[in-house]
């Protein structure tokens, strides 16, 4: 009696592959095609901080986001 073994890596759910793409784009936003060309505006301020760094935290926190989703669906 053999079983075919899944693969761990590759989401098995629907919301696990909405949770992985979903963290993936989310994370390509805070690499460095974005944050050298795009993000880095040094010029440009809000309530008193860079707004590399404002993009930043609101990137990594959308990050948090999107685990903290999966969490709680149980993917």
């Amino acid at each position: 009696m053999s079983q075919e073994r899944q693969s761990h890596l590759i989401p098995r759910s629907a919301e696990g592959r909405i949770a992985t793409l979903a963290f993936l784009v989310v994370f390509l936003l805070a690499m460095p095609p974005f944050t050298h060309a795009v993000w880095d505006r040094p010029d440009t301020w809000i309530m008193g901080a860079p707004l590399f760094f404002v993009i930043l935290f609101v990137v990594y926190s959308a990050l948090i986001g999107v685990l903290v989703w999966a969490l709680r669906k149980g993917v």
